[in-house]
């Protein structure tokens, strides 16, 4: 049995929509099998139809969780006795406010402790890092704060870039009621300066794309994502800042940004984690 209590965001949006977001193994199957079983409630009643929602609606279901999540073996691709750095895939949370399963909850499974350094979001793929001692979480959120853990990313973008390689600095506001950002070249009121460091890899003429090379100097909520598409090179796939016809030219359902590169550059001592320094995980 699970209960989840539903968020603004999916006021007067169908039951279907909230489960299939929250359980990344539900099918249409499970699902219409369980509303005909009334094996789903909203606020304590048993239904039998999709229905619309409400925020602060109360689901139950009665539905067993190998139906729920996808049975998913992360890609571990850096071990040792403190810290672990896993390959994520698309459409896993690193953490969530909601039941459903996170990189980090499949691994809590495993360790008993572990936490995320970091976070890339859902539909970002590639390397995410978790301390599995307090000691070394301590020491590397303040590493990460203080840029001596450097990531970088590859991603492709509409268009041909301006410049080979260019430093990209403007300033970001994050609205958490609608889950966005926006980009302003100016400074304002509730802005945050953002900088984004880009390098062209390669360039496709037929296809007007580009790949980059992306180092995040500053690490904003989706501000690659966003700090591209407000100079006019969205990256291909993104639903949310990018362009659906482009994007379904392409035949892309997420976005083709992925953190490829993890580096440890200490300025300054790292204690018991000092081993870490000058070393480089990345994946092709």
């Amino acid at each position: 049995m699970q209960k989840l209590i539903v968020e603004p965001k999916y006021n007067n949006k169908k039951l279907s929509t909230f489960l299939y977001d929250h359980f990344n193994g539900l099918t249409s199957a499970t699902f219409y099998k369980a509303l005909r079983k009334k094996d789903i409630r909203i606020n304590n009643v048993r239904i039998n139809e999709d229905q619309i929602i409400h925020e602060f609606d109360l689901i139950t279901i009665y539905i067993l969780d190998d139906f729920l999540y996808k049975n998913l073996n992360l890609e571990k691709v850096y071990e040792d006795e403190n810290i672990l750095i896993i390959n994520k895939p698309v459409e896993l949370e690193v953490v969530s406010e909601s039941k459903e399963e996170t990189a980090t909850s499949l691994l809590q499974k495993q360790y008993s402790y572990i936490q995320p350094c970091h976070r890339l979001d859902r539909n970002t793929t590639g390397l995410v890092m978790f301390a599995k001692n307090e000691e070394s979480l301590k020491i590397l959120l303040e590493k990460f704060k203080n840029k001596e853990i450097k990531k970088n990313y590859i991603c492709t973008v509409l268009g041909k870039m301006p410049k080979k390689e260019d430093l990209l600095k403007a300033y970001l506001f994050k609205d958490n009621k609608k889950s966005l950002v926006y980009i302003s070249d100016t400074p304002k009121k509730g802005y945050q300066e953002i900088l984004t460091k880009y390098t062209v890899l390669s360039e496709n003429t037929k296809e007007n794309t580009s790949n980059l090379d992306i180092e995040l100097i500053t690490g904003r909520t989706h501000q690659i994502r966003a700090h591209l598409a407000h100079i006019d090179h969205p990256i291909i796939g993104d639903g949310k800042y990018g362009i659906n016809e482009i994007n379904k030219k392409f035949k892309c359902k997420y976005q083709k940004l992925k953190n490829y590169k993890i580096q440890f550059v200490f300025d300054t001592s790292a204690g018991f984690l000092d081993y870490l320094n000058n070393k480089t995980i990345k994946i092709s």
